[in-house]
């Protein structure tokens, strides 16, 4: 493409750091809620790790944190050793755009595009136009994910484990250093699940993208390199 890309950073170095990250909801109010207590957390550059907890533990609301979908209310959040508690609008969805990729349980694709056209839509939102290079960068994604005869076709129109593969190659299409995947096989049946899980785990291996993964599913965190449990807003295991 022709968008300058984002330095990749060093193989270990941490791309995550959270320190003492907390989360209140009504803030000073009757009911004030904090729903993560004070997390310390670092993720590096090309880890493969799971987020695992009972549900109403914290992890959608520390996955919307890191993914720059929300603020922490205390506490101190770097992604790529940039302090992202001072940065504005405009800078944090620049940062949303280059450095992060998401993928989420129900794939929240555009129905009435292309599957070509969905993953083209990073490149739309950042730069206004996809270029030949964004559109042949999209076509290969699609390769890699083994929709090369589905490119034209709506995303309305692909099964469930199609689509999510559509959403896998969409997360990619900026190249971003980390995606963020939030029950990413939780829709799907085992043998689409175990699919998806091994495109991750090949991207992760192959272009060095780093991956953290919401699940539900015990085998499927089984299989990942590291696995953070959050119980009650507390990290139970790192």
């Amino acid at each position: 493409m022709s968008e300058t890309r984002v330095a990749a950073l060093p193989e270990g170095q941490a791309l995550v750091r959270l320190q003492g990250v907390r989360k209140t909801y009504n803030a000073g109010t009757p009911i004030e809620t904090e729903v993560l207590h004070g997390i310390d957390l670092s993720l590096a550059a090309g880890e493969f790790a799971a987020l695992i907890g009972p549900s109403g533990s914290g992890k959608s609301t520390l996955l919307n944190i890191i993914g720059l979908l929300e603020p922490a209310s205390a506490g101190s959040y770097q992604l790529a050793g940039r302090e992202v508690s001072a940065l504005d609008d405009a800078v944090l969805t620049r940062e949303r755009l280059d450095r992060l990729g998401f993928i989420f349980q129900f794939h929240h694709l555009l129905p009435a595009f292309t599957a070509l056209e969905n993953v083209s839509m990073p490149a739309l939102i950042r730069s206004g136009r996809v270029d030949a290079a964004g559109r042949e960068r999209a076509a290969h994604l699609l390769r890699e994910v083994g929709l090369e005869k589905a490119m034209d076709k709506k995303s309305s129109a692909l099964s469930g484990g199609m689509q999510q593969r559509v959403a896998i190659a969409r997360a990619l299409m900026l190249n971003p250093p980390l995606v963020l995947a939030d029950e990413p096989t939780g829709n799907l049946d085992t043998a689409s699940s175990s699919a998806i899980f091994e495109m991750m785990r090949r991207f992760n291996r192959e272009a060095g993208t780093a991956f953290l993964i919401v699940t539900h599913d015990p085998r499927i965190a089984d299989r990942c390199d590291r696995v953070i449990e959050l119980i009650d807003g507390q990290l139970a295991q790192v």
